[in-house]
């Protein structure tokens, strides 16, 4: 075809298709330019239709940084955790700005210059000698970040916020009748008799071949995916300028070399880094002073036989590779063989050991009493095995029951209840703790009203872009 158009290119039909041809590529272009990536936005999120642009997240990141102090700001740096843990908290915040505001908006809450410039000079600490400084005012929104009219703003948005959200922070008077009955419930007591059947009390005889066959098949052994890493580590401090820039020189020296095909450990020796491997690693494997519990995580995402790019962690700059990966595959039975007879006795024991305390609640149903019993009055805490004191309270007095536990049966017969004796410190006391708890459960669920009335919907595309997700 486009020899035919070479040859002809002065025939009228030629003219025709090569025109064609080129609109067709143009207006490809075109609708790149119009509909693809040249077209972007800065918006990270809309909350309730409101935008939360990147400047807006960068100036709540540096409000958030100038109050923290040198050492939390270095692990910002430093620690890919912390910075993560900072970028969620931004987020957060601004998400639950933008909220309150339309609410405040949606309630017709007002809140005028007038009350914002008496708020500033009511400020602590923009006062000298008991008086307003402007002086003081300037240094201390410096420090933090701040402009006149973003300080206003933000002090704006805050009395605007105690406006909407102080009614539902007010403590919630409680009743005498429910302190009451959760200071009873919970200092109570009660009267039982249990009888313990342990597994390890029962005697089990050397399972065959065929019985260990036939609980592998029932019990199977997957043994979980596992990886070599290996890794080349550039030591150095990172909250240093000069040694930060000197190891990333020699980190990308190294990795240029990976890419060229180089050994890693070969080019590690070269450059005077650090070498390691890990063989094999599992999902959730221990951290160690180089590879910490985040590159764990990352390594067991990795293909295997790729690089990472270069990691900045605490100790230094690393690359990492996966060597290999195996994955996760059913264990041979010859292999776990010795471990399942194990499991088989423990398995057999735990069958007996229901039967023996099948009788004897049958006995005890039966008004035969509780062989092998012991009494006690317990509280919710104390006084019996853990499974025994939760059977105790969630039963109705006079009910008997079987209890599984960890590693035995329990047989339970519950007694008296035993009302506690009236305290009025410890009462006061769980009253303001139950104040506390239903001031929280309604601020949780104004704050999930919220999420419902003014929805968040994510800007995927530039979110990930800005934030590296």
């Amino acid at each position: 075809m486009l020899e035919y158009l070479r040859n002809a290119a002065e025939k009228p039909i030629a003219k025709i298709l090569i025109g064609i041809l080129a609109f067709s590529f143009v207006g490809w272009g075109v609708a790149e330019w119009i509909f693809g990536n040249v077209v972007q936005t800065n918006t990270l999120m809309t909350v309730g239709g409101d935008a939360i642009t990147v400047e807006d997240f960068n100036a709540e990141k540096s409000h958030q940084l100038a109050a923290m102090g040198r050492d939390q700001q270095k692990q910002i740096y430093t620690n890919p955790a912390a910075a993560a843990t900072l970028t969620q908290g931004v987020i957060a915040t601004l998400m639950n700005n933008k909220m309150v505001a339309r609410r405040a908006a949606a309630l017709g809450f007002v809140v005028t210059d007038r009350r914002v410039a008496r708020e500033i000079r009511e400020f602590p600490e923009f006062q000298m000698n008991g008086q307003f400084s402007t002086y003081m005012f300037d240094a201390v929104l410096a420090q933090a970040g701040y402009s006149e009219a973003s300080f206003a703003d933000y002090l704006r948005g805050q009395i605007m916020r105690s406006m909407t959200l102080g009614s539902v922070s007010v403590p919630v008077a409680t009743p005498k009748f429910a302190v009451q009955a959760a200071y009873d419930a919970r200092n109570g007591q009660r009267k039982i008799e249990y009888a313990t059947v342990k597994y390890a009390d029962i005697k089990t005889d050397a399972p065959s071949d065929d019985e260990l066959r036939e609980f592998y098949a029932k019990n199977p052994r997957t043994i979980a995916e596992s990886r070599d890493v290996a890794y080349v580590l550039v030591p150095g401090q990172m909250d240093r300028p000069d040694v930060y820039d000197a190891a990333m020189a020699t980190a990308q020296k190294i990795e240029d070399a990976l890419i060229g095909g180089d050994a890693m450990k070969d080019v590690a020796a070269q450059n005077k880094a650090q070498f390691g491997m890990r063989r094999g690693m599992t999902a959730g494997a221990a951290a160690d002073k180089v590879l910490t519990a985040d590159l764990v995580a990352r390594a067991m995402t990795m293909d295997e036989g790729i690089e990472s790019e270069i990691i900045e962690t605490p100790a230094g700059l690393m690359i990492m590779r996966v060597e290999k990966i195996v994955p996760a595959h059913a264990a041979e039975f010859k292999d776990v063989k010795q471990d399942l007879i194990a499991d088989w006795r423990r398995d057999r024991q735990r069958r007996d050991a229901y039967v023996r305390a099948n009788e004897l609640l049958v006995d005890l149903n039966a008004g035969k009493g509780l062989r092998g019993k012991k009494a006690a009055t317990v509280t919710r805490t104390t006084g019996a095995p853990t499974d025994v004191l939760v059977a105790a309270f969630a039963g109705a007095p006079g009910g008997n029951s079987i209890v599984s536990g960890t590693d035995a049966f329990y047989v339970v017969h519950i007694g008296d209840a035993i009302a506690p004796k009236a305290d009025a410190k410890a009462t006061d006391a769980l009253k303001t703790e139950v104040q506390n708890m239903t001031t929280r459960m309604l601020m949780d669920d104004y704050n999930a009203f919220l999420m419902r009335e003014y929805p968040v919907k994510v800007n995927t595309k530039t979110f990930n872009k800005f934030l590296g997700q």
